[in-house]
């Protein structure tokens, strides 16, 4: 089995890149390219790290934003090759691991 747990982590670091620490609660912007056609462009979306879940390459995060009044959330695989960058717009001391709770918070960035 450790012959192919080697493999495993060698096909891992190749897709492995720098991304910065955020934490639940924390508000973050990812850049995720979109192709329309011919065409390709990136696509901001930012909002409330509602969970981080997995680990190494398999990490996924859930981000929520108020879109028109309209809650959106996003499960986003972090080192998709989509995902241009993401950049940590605020931080904040929630203490709980999975903030459920800010889903009925109204102004969702305005919290803290």
């Amino acid at each position: 089995m450790t012959g192919m747990d080697d493999l495993i982590h060698a096909l891992e670091a190749e897709y492995k890149r720098e991304i910065p620490e955020f934490r639940p609660g924390d508000i973050i912007r990812f850049y995720e390219r979109v192709s329309e056609g011919a065409r390709e462009r990136l696509q901001p979306f930012e909002g409330v790290v509602l969970k981080i879940s997995g680990s190494g390459t398999r990490t996924m995060v859930t981000v929520r934003k108020v879109a028109a009044g309209v809650g959106v959330e996003r499960t986003v695989p972090v080192y998709s090759p989509k995902l241009e960058r993401i950049e940590v717009v605020k931080r904040h001391g929630i203490r709980k691991g999975r903030p459920y709770w800010l889903r009925r918070v109204a102004r969702i960035h305005k919290i803290g």
